[in-house]
């Protein structure tokens, strides 16, 4: 296919060019075969202008994949889906606690723990083969904002105080701490460097690499309730609210669904739907 040269706008306002090598991937990682996936690609490309934004882009390609598959839709809007885990931050400091914990972690949200200093409440505390993960989270609710330096760098000096008085106490279940900073969008470069110069373990949308956090969703297939394309805004703001922030979590408590009044019928559709998130 002969494309033709298109700047386009991301959310950051940066204008870079189109590619149309990237839309392919992430539609491909979908799970949508190559013939849909050519199919959706040749309709968005009829579309494109000078200046659209990446926005416009993946709503169209998301509305064309729903038309065909709702799974595939729901698995191509992942990113998005996350941001719709806010305004608050909590039911993503939940997302990820569950995440680690079906990766083999005892986790507990909103610890406090005694500081050199003072007492601080953190976010997700995680232990997996002898190391205590202290995790601080930091969720950002639109695209285009990364985690600069500042957040390490003040989760860092949060992580120090605590350390010492937990490693005075060491106990069977752990032998030593490592401090993490999780968000939901990208760290700068020199996060990163700052993160990797002092020992802090960073987990973003794409770091690092091969085992972030869209990586690790989709290996463990431990998807946000909010990637649902079926379910409206306020049930989901329902299900938040009592700590179900997983699809395999709604399959577990469907009961909640009667509490919203969801006729028996749609709830078959709904959970149907979230058997296949988890078993995709």
């Amino acid at each position: 296919m002969a494309v033709k040269e298109f700047h386009i706008t991301k959310s950051s306002g940066e204008k870079v060019i189109f590619s149309i090598d990237k839309l392919k991937k992430s539609l491909q990682h979908s799970g949508a075969s190559e013939e849909m996936v050519q199919e959706i690609v040749e309709r968005v490309m009829d579309e494109l202008y000078s200046g659209i934004s990446t926005r416009e882009i993946h709503n169209r390609a998301f509305a064309l994949l729903k038309k065909r598959k709702s799974i595939y839709a729901s698995k191509y809007k992942l990113k998005k889906a996350i941001y719709e885990l806010g305004p608050t931050g909590f039911p993503f400091e939940r997302f990820i606690s569950g995440i680690l914990h079906f990766s083999g972690y005892a986790t507990k949200v909103g610890e406090i723990l005694e500081g050199t200093c003072v007492s601080h409440e953190i976010d997700v505390v995680a232990i997996k083969n002898g190391t205590l993960n202290v995790i601080e989270c930091k969720f950002h609710g639109e695209d285009g904002l990364k985690c600069n330096i500042k957040i390490p760098l003040y989760i860092h000096s949060r992580y120090q105080d605590v350390k010492e008085p937990l490693e005075a106490q060491k106990k069977g279940d752990f032998k030593e701490t490592l401090g993490w900073v999780a968000t939901n969008t990208r760290f700068t470069q020199d996060a990163l460097a700052y993160g990797k110069c002092v020992g802090l373990y960073l987990l973003s949308w794409d770091h690092p690499f091969g085992d972030g956090l869209k990586d690790r969703i989709d290996r463990l297939r431990l998807y946000p309730i909010t990637v649902s394309t079926l379910l409206s805004g306020r049930e989901k703001a329902f299900l938040l609210e009592r700590d179900v922030v997983l699809c395999r979590q709604l399959e577990k408590n469907s009961f909640l669904l009667d509490h919203l009044g969801v006729s028996n019928g749609r709830k078959q559709r709904i959970l149907k739907e979230m058997k296949s998130l988890c078993n995709s």
